[in-house]
C-alpha cells in the first residue's frame, strides 16, 4: 500500500526559496515565520543553487561566537552538494532516503522543475493516512 504513494502525495508545493545573495539572519527570520527547518537557495530563474537550513545556522552561530560579528549572506553558508527526489518516487524509497541521510527535507523535482519540497514529517502523513 505504501509503495503505491507517491512523494507528489505529500510533498509541500508552497515553496518558500532564498536567494543566494539574501542576509543570513533575514534568512534565519524567513524560516522561523515559516515554520520550516529549510528552504531551497535558487537563482533568478528558480534554478536550484543549494540548501539553507537550521544545520547551516549552527555554522553562523559558531563563526559568530569566534569572530564576535554575526552575518553574511545565505551562499556563504548554504548546503550546494544536495539531494533531491523525484516527484513520482514512492514514500518508501523516500523513507529509505531519509534513514540513509542527516538532510530532514529534500527539494522535490519533476522532470527539471523544482515543484515542491517532502519532510521527514511528510513520510509520518503518509504512514498514518493508511491506517
Amino acid at each position: 500500500m505504501l509503495a503505491k504513494i507517491t512523494v507528489a502525495d505529500y510533498m509541500s508545493k508552497r515553496l518558500v526559496t532564498l536567494a543566494k545573495d539574501a542576509d543570513v539572519i533575514d534568512a534565519v527570520k524567513k524560516l522561523l515565520d515559516h515554520k520550516i527547518t529549510s528552504a531551497p537557495v535558487v537563482d533568478q530563474v528558480g534554478r536550484l543553487l543549494g540548501m539553507f537550513s537550521e544545520k547551516d545556522v549552527m555554522n553562523i552561530v559558531l563563526e559568530a561566537s569566534y569572530n564576535q560579528s554575526m552575518g553574511g549572506k545565505v551562499g556563504d553558508y548554504m548546503t550546494k552538494q544536495v539531494i533531491t527526489v523525484d516527484a513520482e518516487s514512492s514514500i518508501v524509497d523516500l523513507a529509505e532516503k531519509f534513514q540513509q541521510s542527516t538532510v530532514r527535507s529534500f527539494p522535490v523535482f519533476q522532470d527539471d522543475d523544482l515543484v515542491g519540497i517532502v519532510s521527514r514529517t511528510d513520510v509520518l502523513r503518509a504512514l498514518a493516512s493508511i491506517h
